[in-house]
């Protein structure tokens, strides 16, 4: 078995995810025979370091064996069973590893089976839960403008990257949005927190005009990966919880991307100190290993659902792998890790060294921007510094840093001219060094006319 012929037949019968099938004519796909930390291996013996976690999932490096022998275990004893009516250890096990691991005051999870399932929960169960409270005219959702939540109908509704969501406009409802609190965009001179608390405003405004008809407002913290890993100030989460309380609107946070370790506290909230009403995770919950997420709420609005079967009152939302118990088993064997290892002091060391390895690239004529919040760094590449005028999006510079980045061994898939690096926790200061050298070299080449 080789590169060649696993491309030929899986083009033959296979449709993959966010990819324009005819592209793979001019950037080949990469069969992948097996993965060992941070490396990924096809079936020509070449190896690249996993800079991205595999779209942000993989936490402590492929083929963990902590993780692997928990999962191999479980299926020996329970693979899955209906949670409807049973329930198990592991799924018990986890929940209470969540409740006690997330901001205070979330009591309660509900098992789905991504993180776009986890935001459907929120959403809904929001919705729901002001019809009991007798307030059914709170239907709205505000969302922030670029964040993006999943490719769910409901998900997507709620996310603003057009090229996602608009063909598929008419399957969704309308949402309110307020601009995003992207520090890109700030003044020269003007801090993160400034520019956040600037950006909040438009947020307060929007609240106290609509608020009688907003069941829930829906955020990234502090990262809004998708639309280019946009970054901003922890303020703004403290300020918009003060705001939700005022004006009695739940608020959801996403921590699907973000969760886990990847802003530099185990979540992202914690570095606002607040507690939402609804958090989602998944991703990093199970390193990598299975689907799996869980949604996370307040004791109070699962109360409001607590009722004798005759009220009618029950959150009837299901899944066929609801509290899978071989994803709830693995979940719990990479939660352990955190426990039993100091993951985010040692990634406190790793964003360091991260920041220093690409300190230069700030320098580039064509960077406008290197940002980073803990292990999440970005570089992006315009047109003009300056002005920061963008790129052509047609031009596909980004494109140009990952062909490059595969022939020197490194997977660096790029957000348009966004070249991000989100690599596993086991990462080593040697293989970022490796990593910002690649990465330069990409972004040199594809800066050049």
């Amino acid at each position: 078995m080789d590169n060649a012929s696993l491309k030929k037949r899986d083009l033959a019968v296979l449709w993959h995810p966010c990819s324009q099938m005819k592209d793979y004519e001019r950037y080949p796909m990469t069969p992948i025979k097996r993965g060992e930390g941070v490396y990924l291996e096809d079936f020509d013996g070449n190896r690249y370091i996993d800079a991205v976690s595999s779209w942000w999932v993989n936490l402590f490096g492929h083929s963990n064996p902590i993780i692997a022998n928990a999962m191999k275990e479980q299926v020996d004893k329970l693979e899955h069973v209906i949670f409807a009516g049973f329930t198990h250890e592991p799924a018990i096990d986890l929940a209470e590893q969540l409740v006690a691991m997330t901001p205070e005051g979330l009591d309660r999870v509900f098992y789905g089976e991504n993180g776009s399932s986890a935001v459907e929960i929120a959403l809904k169960m929001s919705l729901h839960y002001w019809q009991l409270a007798g307030k059914p005219e709170k239907t709205q959702f505000i969302a922030l403008e670029s964040g993006y939540h999943g490719e769910t109908t409901g998900a997507l509704a709620v996310s603003d990257l057009g090229l996602y969501k608009a063909p598929y406009k008419p399957l969704m409802f309308d949402v309110m949005t307020a601009p995003s609190p992207d520090c890109f965009y700030r003044e020269e001179g003007e801090s993160w927190h400034d520019y956040s608390l600037r950006q909040f405003e438009k947020m307060r405004e929007l609240v106290e005009r609509e608020h009688k008809k907003v069941a829930a407002i829906i955020v990234e913290p502090l990262v809004q990966c998708a639309s280019g890993m946009r970054m901003y100030h922890p303020v703004y989460l403290s300020e918009l919880r003060k705001l939700c309380d005022e004006f009695d609107v739940h608020l959801i946070a996403d921590e699907i991307a973000v969760g886990f370790g990847r802003t530099g506290t185990l979540f992202a909230c914690e570095q606002a100190d607040i507690s939402p009403d609804f958090m989602c995770v998944s991703k990093g919950l199970t390193a990598g290993f299975l689907p799996l997420s869980a949604m996370l709420t307040r004791e109070s609005i699962f109360q409001a659902f607590y009722d004798d079967y005759e009220k009618l009152t029950a959150f009837l939302h299901s899944h066929s792998y609801t509290g899978y118990a071989t994803g709830c088993a693995v979940a719990k064997a990479t939660l352990d890790i955190f426990q039993s290892q100091p993951v985010i002091e040692n990634n406190k060391v790793l964003a360091q060294h991260m920041a220093q390895a690409t300190a230069h690239f700030a320098d580039h004529p064509n960077i406008a921007e290197v940002r980073q919040t803990g292990m999440i760094l970005a570089a992006e590449m315009v047109q003009d510094k300056k002005s920061r005028t963008p790129y052509n999006w047609k031009e596909r510079r980004g494109m140009r840093v990952y062909e490059h980045a595969l022939s020197q061994g490194a997977l660096l898939r790029p957000l348009g001219n966004i070249v991000y690096f989100m690599p596993p926790y086991v990462i080593t200061p040697e293989e970022i060094d490796k990593l910002a050298d690649i990465a330069w070299q990409g972004i040199q080449l594809a800066t050049k006319d």
